[in-house]
Protein backbone atom coordinates (compact mmCIF):
# COMPACT_ATOMS: atom_id res chain seq x y z
CA UNK A 1 0.00 0.00 0.00
CA UNK A 2 1.47 3.84 -1.44
CA UNK A 3 2.12 5.69 2.09
CA UNK A 4 -0.64 8.25 2.07
CA UNK A 5 1.86 11.10 2.95
CA UNK A 6 2.97 10.89 -1.03
CA UNK A 7 0.60 11.25 -3.85
CA UNK A 8 1.41 7.76 -6.40
CA UNK A 9 2.46 8.46 -10.08
CA UNK A 10 0.21 8.46 -12.67
CA UNK A 11 -3.24 8.89 -11.46
CA UNK A 12 -6.00 7.42 -13.29
CA UNK A 13 -8.24 9.83 -14.62
CA UNK A 14 -11.30 8.66 -16.76
CA UNK A 15 -14.12 6.59 -14.93
CA UNK A 16 -13.53 2.83 -14.67
CA UNK A 17 -17.56 1.64 -14.27
CA UNK A 18 -16.25 -1.64 -14.20
CA UNK A 19 -16.16 -1.27 -10.71
CA UNK A 20 -19.89 -0.98 -10.39
CA UNK A 21 -21.70 -4.86 -10.07
CA UNK A 22 -23.84 -6.30 -12.51
CA UNK A 23 -27.58 -5.96 -11.04
CA UNK A 24 -30.14 -5.50 -13.51
CA UNK A 25 -33.42 -3.66 -13.33
CA UNK A 26 -35.03 -6.92 -13.72
CA UNK A 27 -33.23 -8.57 -10.80
CA UNK A 28 -34.74 -5.77 -8.98
CA UNK A 29 -37.80 -5.97 -9.95
CA UNK A 30 -37.37 -9.77 -8.94
CA UNK A 31 -35.99 -9.12 -5.86
CA UNK A 32 -38.75 -6.38 -5.39
CA UNK A 33 -41.38 -9.00 -6.15
CA UNK A 34 -39.94 -11.65 -3.72
CA UNK A 35 -40.04 -8.78 -0.50
CA UNK A 36 -43.90 -7.97 -1.73
CA UNK A 37 -44.96 -11.87 -1.55
CA UNK A 38 -43.33 -12.12 1.26
CA UNK A 39 -45.19 -9.47 3.29
CA UNK A 40 -47.83 -7.62 1.52
CA UNK A 41 -50.41 -9.68 3.20
CA UNK A 42 -49.22 -10.35 6.44
CA UNK A 43 -49.84 -8.57 9.76
CA UNK A 44 -47.50 -9.90 11.89
CA UNK A 45 -44.92 -8.13 11.63
CA UNK A 46 -46.93 -5.33 12.81
CA UNK A 47 -47.48 -6.83 16.18
CA UNK A 48 -44.05 -9.19 17.15
CA UNK A 49 -40.83 -7.53 17.40
CA UNK A 50 -39.09 -10.12 16.19
CA UNK A 51 -40.89 -10.56 13.38
CA UNK A 52 -40.57 -6.69 12.44
CA UNK A 53 -36.80 -7.35 12.86
CA UNK A 54 -37.23 -10.16 10.17
CA UNK A 55 -38.65 -7.78 8.33
CA UNK A 56 -36.99 -4.79 8.76
CA UNK A 57 -33.57 -6.96 8.27
CA UNK A 58 -34.80 -8.09 4.49
CA UNK A 59 -35.78 -4.06 3.92
CA UNK A 60 -32.35 -3.04 4.61
CA UNK A 61 -30.98 -5.74 2.59
CA UNK A 62 -33.12 -4.29 -0.20
CA UNK A 63 -32.02 -0.69 0.72
CA UNK A 64 -27.73 -2.32 0.67
CA UNK A 65 -28.50 -3.68 -2.75
CA UNK A 66 -31.38 -2.92 -5.15
CA UNK A 67 -32.75 0.38 -3.92
CA UNK A 68 -32.56 3.44 -6.97
CA UNK A 69 -32.50 0.86 -9.23
CA UNK A 70 -29.89 -1.05 -8.76
CA UNK A 71 -26.55 -1.31 -10.64
CA UNK A 72 -28.26 -0.59 -14.20
CA UNK A 73 -29.51 2.31 -13.36
CA UNK A 74 -26.31 4.14 -11.06
CA UNK A 75 -24.18 3.11 -14.18
CA UNK A 76 -26.70 4.59 -16.87
CA UNK A 77 -26.63 8.39 -14.80
CA UNK A 78 -22.80 8.21 -14.54
CA UNK A 79 -23.12 7.84 -18.56
CA UNK A 80 -25.30 10.67 -18.74
CA UNK A 81 -22.97 13.07 -17.09
CA UNK A 82 -19.75 12.25 -19.22
CA UNK A 83 -22.40 12.18 -22.31
CA UNK A 84 -25.00 13.88 -21.75
CA UNK A 85 -26.79 15.18 -25.08
CA UNK A 86 -26.72 10.83 -25.96
CA UNK A 87 -30.41 10.47 -26.91
CA UNK A 88 -29.87 7.02 -26.56
CA UNK A 89 -28.81 7.32 -22.97
CA UNK A 90 -31.46 9.65 -22.16
CA UNK A 91 -34.43 6.95 -23.52
CA UNK A 92 -32.86 4.19 -21.73
CA UNK A 93 -32.91 6.33 -18.23
CA UNK A 94 -36.63 7.45 -19.08
CA UNK A 95 -37.99 4.05 -18.96
CA UNK A 96 -35.71 2.38 -16.03
CA UNK A 97 -37.12 5.97 -14.46
CA UNK A 98 -40.29 5.19 -14.85
CA UNK A 99 -40.01 1.47 -14.10
CA UNK A 100 -38.60 2.23 -10.87
CA UNK A 101 -41.19 4.95 -9.71
CA UNK A 102 -43.43 2.19 -10.45
CA UNK A 103 -41.53 -0.30 -7.97
CA UNK A 104 -41.40 2.36 -5.09
CA UNK A 105 -44.80 2.35 -5.55
CA UNK A 106 -45.55 -1.13 -4.81
CA UNK A 107 -42.89 -1.12 -1.84
CA UNK A 108 -44.85 1.71 -0.03
CA UNK A 109 -47.00 -0.64 1.69
CA UNK A 110 -44.51 -1.95 4.00
CA UNK A 111 -43.08 1.94 5.45
CA UNK A 112 -47.04 2.62 5.90
CA UNK A 113 -48.02 0.13 7.49
CA UNK A 114 -45.27 0.24 10.45
CA UNK A 115 -45.79 4.37 10.26
CA UNK A 116 -49.75 3.35 11.66
CA UNK A 117 -48.70 0.92 14.36
CA UNK A 118 -51.01 2.61 17.18
CA UNK A 119 -49.02 4.79 19.48
CA UNK A 120 -50.14 2.21 22.76
CA UNK A 121 -48.37 -0.21 20.94
CA UNK A 122 -45.24 1.49 19.75
CA UNK A 123 -43.15 1.25 22.86
CA UNK A 124 -43.39 -2.46 22.30
CA UNK A 125 -41.08 -1.66 19.49
CA UNK A 126 -39.32 0.91 20.37
CA UNK A 127 -38.07 -0.81 23.54
CA UNK A 128 -37.62 -4.59 22.36
CA UNK A 129 -33.87 -5.44 22.45
CA UNK A 130 -34.11 -7.07 19.50
CA UNK A 131 -34.51 -3.84 17.35
CA UNK A 132 -32.35 -1.80 18.44
CA UNK A 133 -30.48 -1.41 15.65
CA UNK A 134 -33.87 -0.15 13.80
CA UNK A 135 -34.90 2.27 16.62
CA UNK A 136 -34.16 5.54 15.48
CA UNK A 137 -35.39 4.26 12.30
CA UNK A 138 -38.55 3.39 13.95
CA UNK A 139 -38.45 6.31 15.92
CA UNK A 140 -38.79 8.47 12.60
CA UNK A 141 -41.70 6.33 10.89
CA UNK A 142 -43.93 6.68 14.37
CA UNK A 143 -43.70 10.20 14.20
CA UNK A 144 -44.24 11.35 10.20
CA UNK A 145 -47.33 9.08 10.52
CA UNK A 146 -49.67 12.15 10.99
CA UNK A 147 -48.38 14.09 8.00
CA UNK A 148 -49.10 9.99 5.73
CA UNK A 149 -52.22 9.55 3.71
CA UNK A 150 -52.89 6.03 2.77
CA UNK A 151 -51.43 3.60 -0.02
CA UNK A 152 -53.74 5.05 -2.57
CA UNK A 153 -53.65 8.45 -1.70
CA UNK A 154 -49.85 8.36 -1.39
CA UNK A 155 -49.56 6.57 -5.03
CA UNK A 156 -52.04 9.56 -6.96
CA UNK A 157 -49.61 12.24 -5.02
CA UNK A 158 -46.48 10.01 -6.64
CA UNK A 159 -47.83 9.70 -10.40
CA UNK A 160 -49.14 13.32 -10.50
CA UNK A 161 -45.97 15.01 -8.92
CA UNK A 162 -45.00 15.53 -12.59
CA UNK A 163 -47.78 17.27 -14.10
CA UNK A 164 -48.57 19.24 -11.31
CA UNK A 165 -44.96 20.11 -10.84
CA UNK A 166 -41.86 18.88 -12.81
CA UNK A 167 -43.42 19.65 -16.19
CA UNK A 168 -44.15 23.10 -14.84
CA UNK A 169 -40.51 23.22 -13.59
CA UNK A 170 -38.73 21.86 -16.65
CA UNK A 171 -40.87 24.34 -18.97
CA UNK A 172 -39.77 27.26 -17.29
CA UNK A 173 -35.95 25.67 -17.29
CA UNK A 174 -35.92 24.50 -20.84
CA UNK A 175 -37.65 27.45 -21.99
CA UNK A 176 -34.47 29.98 -20.40
CA UNK A 177 -31.86 27.52 -21.83
CA UNK A 178 -32.71 27.90 -24.95
CA UNK A 179 -32.00 31.11 -25.46
CA UNK A 180 -28.98 32.18 -27.10
CA UNK A 181 -27.18 35.80 -27.76
CA UNK A 182 -24.41 35.92 -30.14
CA UNK A 183 -24.26 32.17 -30.42
CA UNK A 184 -23.57 32.12 -26.43
CA UNK A 185 -25.29 29.65 -24.20
CA UNK A 186 -27.75 31.12 -21.12
CA UNK A 187 -25.13 29.46 -18.77
CA UNK A 188 -22.11 31.28 -20.52
CA UNK A 189 -24.06 34.43 -20.29
CA UNK A 190 -24.85 34.16 -16.85
CA UNK A 191 -21.06 33.21 -16.52
CA UNK A 192 -20.23 36.99 -18.15
CA UNK A 193 -21.75 38.68 -15.39
CA UNK A 194 -18.77 38.64 -13.34
CA UNK A 195 -16.23 39.09 -16.05
CA UNK A 196 -13.40 41.45 -15.00
CA UNK A 197 -14.41 43.92 -18.26
CA UNK A 198 -16.75 45.83 -17.66
CA UNK A 199 -18.81 46.18 -20.77
CA UNK A 200 -18.50 42.58 -21.64
CA UNK A 201 -20.49 42.15 -18.09
CA UNK A 202 -22.90 45.09 -18.44
CA UNK A 203 -23.78 43.43 -21.94
CA UNK A 204 -24.48 39.83 -20.39
CA UNK A 205 -26.90 41.66 -18.00
CA UNK A 206 -28.23 43.48 -20.87
CA UNK A 207 -28.97 40.49 -22.47
CA UNK A 208 -30.48 38.19 -19.03
CA UNK A 209 -33.13 41.24 -18.55
CA UNK A 210 -33.85 40.43 -22.25
CA UNK A 211 -34.23 36.95 -21.74
CA UNK A 212 -35.98 37.04 -18.49
CA UNK A 213 -38.40 39.62 -19.27
CA UNK A 214 -39.16 37.36 -22.67
CA UNK A 215 -40.21 34.93 -20.15
CA UNK A 216 -41.63 36.12 -17.06
CA UNK A 217 -45.39 35.97 -17.48
CA UNK A 218 -44.66 32.17 -18.28
CA UNK A 219 -42.36 32.38 -15.25
CA UNK A 220 -45.13 33.94 -13.29
CA UNK A 221 -48.05 30.82 -14.00
CA UNK A 222 -45.11 28.55 -13.03
CA UNK A 223 -44.55 29.97 -9.97
CA UNK A 224 -48.26 30.20 -8.42
CA UNK A 225 -48.94 26.54 -10.11
CA UNK A 226 -45.63 26.04 -7.99
CA UNK A 227 -46.68 27.10 -4.77
CA UNK A 228 -50.76 26.09 -5.29
CA UNK A 229 -49.38 22.31 -5.94
CA UNK A 230 -47.22 22.86 -2.23
CA UNK A 231 -50.13 24.14 -0.53
CA UNK A 232 -52.87 21.69 -1.75
CA UNK A 233 -50.14 19.18 -0.87
CA UNK A 234 -49.11 20.61 2.60
CA UNK A 235 -52.86 20.62 3.63
CA UNK A 236 -53.75 17.03 2.83
CA UNK A 237 -50.82 15.83 5.11
CA UNK A 238 -51.41 18.41 7.80
CA UNK A 239 -48.42 20.56 7.97
CA UNK A 240 -48.70 23.89 9.81
CA UNK A 241 -46.24 25.43 8.27
CA UNK A 242 -44.98 25.76 4.88
CA UNK A 243 -41.15 24.68 5.67
CA UNK A 244 -42.38 22.08 8.04
CA UNK A 245 -41.93 19.60 5.03
CA UNK A 246 -38.93 20.61 4.39
CA UNK A 247 -37.78 19.68 8.08
CA UNK A 248 -39.39 16.81 8.44
CA UNK A 249 -38.11 15.18 5.31
CA UNK A 250 -34.12 16.55 6.06
CA UNK A 251 -34.69 15.29 10.06
CA UNK A 252 -34.02 18.43 11.23
CA UNK A 253 -35.90 19.95 13.96
CA UNK A 254 -37.72 23.35 13.03
CA UNK A 255 -36.20 25.12 16.41
CA UNK A 256 -32.54 24.25 14.54
CA UNK A 257 -33.92 25.98 11.45
CA UNK A 258 -35.16 29.24 13.16
CA UNK A 259 -32.10 29.51 15.37
CA UNK A 260 -30.16 29.77 12.21
CA UNK A 261 -32.51 32.33 10.21
CA UNK A 262 -32.53 34.72 13.68
CA UNK A 263 -28.15 34.48 13.94
CA UNK A 264 -28.08 34.79 10.10
CA UNK A 265 -30.26 37.70 9.68
CA UNK A 266 -29.04 39.55 12.61
CA UNK A 267 -25.87 40.06 10.97
CA UNK A 268 -26.58 41.28 7.43
CA UNK A 269 -24.24 43.87 8.40
CA UNK A 270 -21.20 41.36 7.39
CA UNK A 271 -22.23 41.19 4.23
CA UNK A 272 -23.39 44.73 3.75
CA UNK A 273 -19.83 45.72 5.11
CA UNK A 274 -18.55 43.13 2.53
CA UNK A 275 -20.38 44.73 -0.96
CA UNK A 276 -18.69 48.09 0.44
CA UNK A 277 -15.45 47.27 0.60
CA UNK A 278 -15.82 45.48 -3.20
CA UNK A 279 -17.44 48.42 -3.76
CA UNK A 280 -13.75 50.52 -2.90
CA UNK A 281 -11.26 47.91 -3.91
CA UNK A 282 -13.07 48.46 -8.16
CA UNK A 283 -13.29 52.01 -7.31
CA UNK A 284 -17.22 51.92 -7.91
CA UNK A 285 -19.26 54.18 -5.45
CA UNK A 286 -22.41 51.37 -5.86
CA UNK A 287 -22.05 47.78 -7.44
CA UNK A 288 -25.25 47.18 -10.17
CA UNK A 289 -27.04 44.32 -9.08
CA UNK A 290 -25.43 41.74 -11.21
CA UNK A 291 -21.79 42.51 -10.51
CA UNK A 292 -22.40 40.89 -6.75
CA UNK A 293 -19.65 38.64 -8.13
CA UNK A 294 -17.24 41.02 -9.70
CA UNK A 295 -13.55 38.80 -8.64
CA UNK A 296 -11.11 40.90 -6.77
CA UNK A 297 -7.99 40.92 -7.98
CA UNK A 298 -6.12 38.29 -10.20
CA UNK A 299 -5.92 34.93 -8.31
CA UNK A 300 -3.93 33.38 -11.73
CA UNK A 301 -1.65 31.42 -10.85
CA UNK A 302 -1.96 27.82 -13.02
CA UNK A 303 -1.93 24.23 -10.91
CA UNK A 304 -0.55 21.41 -13.05
CA UNK A 305 -3.27 18.29 -12.18
CA UNK A 306 -0.31 16.62 -9.91
CA UNK A 307 0.64 19.64 -8.14
CA UNK A 308 -3.19 19.96 -7.56
CA UNK A 309 -3.29 16.63 -5.80
CA UNK A 310 0.00 16.82 -4.33
CA UNK A 311 -1.14 20.12 -2.40
CA UNK A 312 -4.66 18.47 -1.80
CA UNK A 313 -3.16 14.75 -0.67
CA UNK A 314 -0.73 16.92 1.66
CA UNK A 315 -3.93 19.16 3.57
CA UNK A 316 -5.97 15.29 3.62
CA UNK A 317 -2.83 13.20 5.40
CA UNK A 318 -2.32 16.20 7.76
CA UNK A 319 -5.73 16.35 8.85
CA UNK A 320 -5.90 12.06 9.12
CA UNK A 321 -4.02 9.72 7.00
CA UNK A 322 -7.53 7.80 6.07
CA UNK A 323 -8.84 10.78 4.55
CA UNK A 324 -5.63 11.06 2.25
CA UNK A 325 -6.14 7.10 1.79
CA UNK A 326 -9.43 7.00 0.21
CA UNK A 327 -7.67 10.01 -1.95
CA UNK A 328 -4.99 7.67 -3.26
CA UNK A 329 -7.65 4.69 -3.96
CA UNK A 330 -10.09 6.73 -6.02
CA UNK A 331 -7.35 7.64 -8.10
CA UNK A 332 -5.81 4.08 -8.16
CA UNK A 333 -8.99 3.21 -8.91
CA UNK A 334 -10.77 5.06 -11.65
CA UNK A 335 -13.10 6.48 -9.20
CA UNK A 336 -12.35 10.38 -10.80
CA UNK A 337 -12.68 11.50 -14.36
CA UNK A 338 -10.89 14.83 -14.53
CA UNK A 339 -11.12 16.86 -17.62
CA UNK A 340 -13.13 18.59 -19.47
CA UNK A 341 -14.50 16.73 -22.65
CA UNK A 342 -17.52 17.47 -25.63
CA UNK A 343 -21.12 16.27 -23.80
CA UNK A 344 -19.53 16.04 -20.33
CA UNK A 345 -21.59 18.09 -17.78
CA UNK A 346 -20.19 21.25 -16.77
CA UNK A 347 -18.98 21.71 -13.38
CA UNK A 348 -18.15 19.37 -11.10
CA UNK A 349 -20.00 16.90 -8.72
CA UNK A 350 -19.67 13.51 -6.23
CA UNK A 351 -22.05 10.47 -7.43
CA UNK A 352 -22.86 8.49 -4.23
CA UNK A 353 -25.46 5.59 -5.05
CA UNK A 354 -25.59 2.80 -2.47
CA UNK A 355 -23.30 1.27 -0.16
CA UNK A 356 -22.32 -1.41 -2.13
CA UNK A 357 -21.10 0.82 -4.84
CA UNK A 358 -18.18 2.46 -5.57
CA UNK A 359 -18.39 6.14 -5.12
CA UNK A 360 -17.43 8.41 -8.74
CA UNK A 361 -16.53 12.18 -8.88
CA UNK A 362 -16.17 14.15 -11.92
CA UNK A 363 -14.24 17.27 -12.67
CA UNK A 364 -13.51 19.51 -15.38
CA UNK A 365 -10.18 20.69 -14.42
CA UNK A 366 -8.32 23.12 -16.41
CA UNK A 367 -5.32 24.52 -14.01
CA UNK A 368 -7.18 26.93 -12.26
CA UNK A 369 -6.88 27.80 -8.58
CA UNK A 370 -10.91 26.88 -8.28
CA UNK A 371 -10.30 23.72 -9.96
CA UNK A 372 -7.45 22.50 -6.91
CA UNK A 373 -10.22 23.73 -4.40
CA UNK A 374 -12.92 21.99 -6.25
CA UNK A 375 -11.22 18.50 -6.02
CA UNK A 376 -10.91 18.78 -2.17
CA UNK A 377 -14.81 19.99 -2.31
CA UNK A 378 -15.74 17.00 -3.99
CA UNK A 379 -13.68 14.72 -2.05
CA UNK A 380 -14.80 16.13 1.28
CA UNK A 381 -18.12 14.79 0.06
CA UNK A 382 -16.65 11.14 -0.57
CA UNK A 383 -15.11 11.03 2.66
CA UNK A 384 -18.30 11.51 4.56
CA UNK A 385 -20.18 8.99 2.50
CA UNK A 386 -16.72 6.61 3.09
CA UNK A 387 -17.00 7.09 6.88
CA UNK A 388 -21.04 6.43 6.65
CA UNK A 389 -21.06 3.26 4.56
CA UNK A 390 -18.32 1.63 6.83
CA UNK A 391 -20.38 2.72 10.34
CA UNK A 392 -24.17 2.03 9.41
CA UNK A 393 -26.58 0.08 8.12
CA UNK A 394 -28.48 1.00 4.44
CA UNK A 395 -31.23 2.50 6.25
CA UNK A 396 -29.04 4.71 8.21
CA UNK A 397 -26.25 5.20 5.19
CA UNK A 398 -27.72 8.50 3.93
CA UNK A 399 -26.71 12.32 5.17
CA UNK A 400 -29.09 15.06 6.56
CA UNK A 401 -29.38 17.81 3.72
CA UNK A 402 -28.59 20.30 7.15
CA UNK A 403 -25.18 18.60 7.06
CA UNK A 404 -24.52 17.12 3.67
CA UNK A 405 -22.44 20.34 2.68
CA UNK A 406 -20.21 20.24 6.02
CA UNK A 407 -17.32 17.67 5.56
CA UNK A 408 -16.71 19.11 1.63
CA UNK A 409 -16.72 22.87 3.25
CA UNK A 410 -14.16 21.62 5.90
CA UNK A 411 -11.86 19.77 2.81
CA UNK A 412 -11.79 23.23 0.80
CA UNK A 413 -11.17 25.51 3.99
CA UNK A 414 -8.39 23.73 5.04
CA UNK A 415 -6.82 23.49 1.62
CA UNK A 416 -7.72 27.46 0.99
CA UNK A 417 -5.83 27.99 4.35
CA UNK A 418 -2.88 25.99 3.00
CA UNK A 419 -2.84 27.74 -0.09
CA UNK A 420 -2.95 31.19 1.58
CA UNK A 421 0.17 30.34 4.14
CA UNK A 422 2.46 30.39 1.22
CA UNK A 423 0.44 33.61 -0.61
CA UNK A 424 2.09 37.21 -1.18
CA UNK A 425 0.17 40.48 0.48
CA UNK A 426 -1.76 41.12 -3.50
CA UNK A 427 -2.40 37.16 -4.12
CA UNK A 428 -4.06 36.97 -0.07
CA UNK A 429 -6.06 40.11 -0.76
CA UNK A 430 -7.32 38.39 -3.89
CA UNK A 431 -7.75 35.13 -2.19
CA UNK A 432 -9.38 36.41 0.90
CA UNK A 433 -12.08 38.61 -1.47
CA UNK A 434 -13.10 35.66 -2.43
CA UNK A 435 -13.41 33.09 0.45
CA UNK A 436 -15.91 36.27 1.34
CA UNK A 437 -17.46 36.39 -1.83
CA UNK A 438 -18.22 32.62 -1.27
CA UNK A 439 -19.21 32.67 2.36
CA UNK A 440 -21.78 35.60 1.74
CA UNK A 441 -23.25 33.88 -0.85
CA UNK A 442 -23.52 30.76 0.99
CA UNK A 443 -24.70 32.48 4.03
CA UNK A 444 -26.50 35.45 3.64
CA UNK A 445 -27.83 35.39 0.62
CA UNK A 446 -29.11 31.97 0.77
CA UNK A 447 -30.97 32.93 4.31
CA UNK A 448 -32.37 35.87 2.42
CA UNK A 449 -33.57 33.74 -0.19
CA UNK A 450 -35.13 31.13 2.15
CA UNK A 451 -37.26 34.44 3.78
CA UNK A 452 -37.97 35.54 0.37
CA UNK A 453 -39.57 31.63 0.56
CA UNK A 454 -41.33 32.40 3.17
CA UNK A 455 -42.81 35.32 2.62
CA UNK A 456 -43.84 34.06 -1.05
CA UNK A 457 -45.73 30.95 -0.03
CA UNK A 458 -47.55 33.36 2.91
CA UNK A 459 -48.50 36.02 0.51
CA UNK A 460 -49.77 33.43 -2.18
CA UNK A 461 -51.82 31.73 0.53
CA UNK A 462 -52.91 35.00 1.80
CA UNK A 463 -53.31 36.68 -2.05
CA UNK A 464 -54.29 33.63 -3.61
CA UNK A 465 -52.41 34.44 -6.85
CA UNK A 466 -49.31 36.70 -7.23
CA UNK A 467 -48.31 38.94 -10.52
CA UNK A 468 -44.84 39.04 -11.38
CA UNK A 469 -44.40 42.72 -10.22
CA UNK A 470 -45.55 41.34 -6.44
CA UNK A 471 -43.37 38.46 -6.94
CA UNK A 472 -40.15 40.85 -7.91
CA UNK A 473 -40.83 43.36 -5.04
CA UNK A 474 -40.62 40.85 -2.74
CA UNK A 475 -37.95 39.22 -4.24
CA UNK A 476 -35.52 42.91 -4.41
CA UNK A 477 -36.59 43.24 -0.75
CA UNK A 478 -34.93 40.10 0.52
CA UNK A 479 -31.86 40.57 -1.89
CA UNK A 480 -31.55 44.50 -0.85
CA UNK A 481 -31.91 43.49 2.87
CA UNK A 482 -28.45 41.31 2.55
CA UNK A 483 -26.80 43.09 0.11
CA UNK A 484 -27.18 46.76 1.42
CA UNK A 485 -26.82 50.32 0.21
CA UNK A 486 -23.68 49.75 -1.56
CA UNK A 487 -25.77 47.09 -4.30
CA UNK A 488 -27.85 48.62 -6.40
CA UNK A 489 -31.72 46.68 -7.08
CA UNK A 490 -30.61 48.07 -10.91
CA UNK A 491 -33.92 47.68 -13.61
CA UNK A 492 -34.77 44.15 -14.17
CA UNK A 493 -33.37 42.48 -11.42
CA UNK A 494 -36.76 42.32 -9.87
CA UNK A 495 -36.83 39.07 -12.75
CA UNK A 496 -33.66 37.66 -11.76
CA UNK A 497 -35.70 35.20 -9.26
CA UNK A 498 -36.70 33.54 -12.52
CA UNK A 499 -33.82 30.85 -13.10
CA UNK A 500 -33.30 30.85 -8.78
CA UNK A 501 -34.21 26.91 -9.36
CA UNK A 502 -33.94 25.94 -5.67
CA UNK A 503 -37.09 28.03 -5.21
CA UNK A 504 -39.20 25.39 -6.70
CA UNK A 505 -37.23 22.82 -4.53
CA UNK A 506 -38.80 24.56 -1.42
CA UNK A 507 -36.78 25.85 1.76
CA UNK A 508 -33.61 23.60 0.33
CA UNK A 509 -31.22 26.67 0.51
CA UNK A 510 -30.63 26.84 4.44
CA UNK A 511 -28.60 23.76 4.09
CA UNK A 512 -26.18 25.49 2.53
CA UNK A 513 -25.98 27.94 5.11
CA UNK A 514 -25.86 25.24 7.76
CA UNK A 515 -23.32 23.17 6.29
CA UNK A 516 -20.70 26.12 6.11
CA UNK A 517 -21.39 27.52 9.46
CA UNK A 518 -21.17 24.18 10.82
CA UNK A 519 -18.12 23.50 8.62
CA UNK A 520 -16.52 26.93 9.76
CA UNK A 521 -16.94 25.76 14.09
CA UNK A 522 -15.49 22.52 13.56
CA UNK A 523 -12.34 24.13 11.44
CA UNK A 524 -11.95 25.80 14.05
CA UNK A 525 -11.74 23.19 16.83
CA UNK A 526 -9.57 20.64 14.57
CA UNK A 527 -7.09 23.95 14.35
CA UNK A 528 -6.77 24.37 17.93
CA UNK A 529 -6.65 20.66 18.76
CA UNK A 530 -5.64 18.60 16.07
CA UNK A 531 -6.89 15.52 17.60
CA UNK A 532 -10.33 16.71 17.65
CA UNK A 533 -10.69 15.45 13.78
CA UNK A 534 -11.21 11.94 15.39
CA UNK A 535 -14.53 13.20 17.17
CA UNK A 536 -15.57 14.94 13.96
CA UNK A 537 -15.05 12.05 11.92
CA UNK A 538 -17.43 9.55 14.35
CA UNK A 539 -20.38 12.53 13.64
CA UNK A 540 -19.70 12.17 10.49
CA UNK A 541 -20.08 8.67 10.29
CA UNK A 542 -23.24 8.56 12.18
CA UNK A 543 -25.11 8.90 8.94
CA UNK A 544 -29.04 9.16 9.21
CA UNK A 545 -28.84 7.18 12.49
CA UNK A 546 -29.30 10.28 14.86
CA UNK A 547 -31.01 13.73 13.66
CA UNK A 548 -28.11 16.89 12.88
CA UNK A 549 -28.93 18.05 16.55
CA UNK A 550 -28.05 15.03 18.77
CA UNK A 551 -25.38 13.67 16.87
CA UNK A 552 -23.33 16.98 17.12
CA UNK A 553 -24.52 17.12 20.77
CA UNK A 554 -22.57 14.44 21.44
CA UNK A 555 -19.49 16.88 20.70
CA UNK A 556 -21.18 19.56 22.90
CA UNK A 557 -22.15 21.83 20.10
CA UNK A 558 -25.74 22.66 19.91
CA UNK A 559 -27.41 24.06 16.78
CA UNK A 560 -30.34 24.45 18.18
CA UNK A 561 -28.76 27.61 19.97
CA UNK A 562 -28.57 30.97 17.72
CA UNK A 563 -25.18 31.14 19.62
CA UNK A 564 -23.55 28.50 17.96
CA UNK A 565 -24.55 29.34 14.80
CA UNK A 566 -22.95 33.59 15.78
CA UNK A 567 -19.65 32.04 16.39
CA UNK A 568 -19.63 31.06 12.63
CA UNK A 569 -20.62 34.33 12.02
CA UNK A 570 -18.40 35.64 13.86
CA UNK A 571 -15.48 33.81 12.07
CA UNK A 572 -16.40 35.50 8.82
CA UNK A 573 -16.99 38.77 10.52
CA UNK A 574 -13.23 38.70 11.33
CA UNK A 575 -12.23 37.45 8.26
CA UNK A 576 -13.77 40.59 6.77
CA UNK A 577 -11.92 42.99 9.29
CA UNK A 578 -8.65 41.19 8.24
CA UNK A 579 -9.22 41.08 4.45
CA UNK A 580 -10.37 45.36 5.05
CA UNK A 581 -7.16 45.63 7.67
CA UNK A 582 -5.06 44.13 4.65
CA UNK A 583 -6.95 46.39 1.92
CA UNK A 584 -5.68 49.52 3.65
CA UNK A 585 -2.36 48.02 4.41
CA UNK A 586 -1.46 47.70 0.58
CA UNK A 587 -3.46 51.67 0.16
CA UNK A 588 -5.98 49.57 -2.09
CA UNK A 589 -8.64 52.06 -0.37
Amino acid sequence: MTEPKTFPGKPKTTWNLDLIGNTTLQKVQKEAKKFIEKWKKRKDYLQKPSILKEALDDYNQWEEKYSMGGDEAYKLILKLTLDQNNAKLKAQYNKLHEKYIELYNSLQFFMLNISKIPPKEQPKFLKAPELAKYRYFLKGQFEIAKYLLTEKEERILNLKSKVAFGNWVDMTENLISKETRDGKSFSEILSETSDPNKSKRDKAAKWLNEIFENHIDPGEHELNSVLENAKINQKLRGYKRPDEPRHVGDDIETEVVDALLTAVTSRYDISQKFYELKAKLLGFEQLEYHERNVPYGKAEKEYEFEDALALVNETFYDLDPEFAQYFHNYFKQGQFDAFPKKGKSSGAACFSGLKTQPIYIYLNFTKKLRNVTTIAHEMGHAIHSELVFKSQPAIYAGTSLATAETASTLMEDFVVQRILHDADDELKLALQMEQLNDSVSTIQRQIACYKFEQELHESFRREGYLSKEQIGELFQKHMAAYMGDFVEQSKGSQNWWLYWSHIRRHFYVYSYASGLLISKSLQKRVKETPEFIKEVKEVLALGTSKSPKDAFLEIDIDISNPDFWLQGLKEQSQLLDDTWTLAEKLGKI
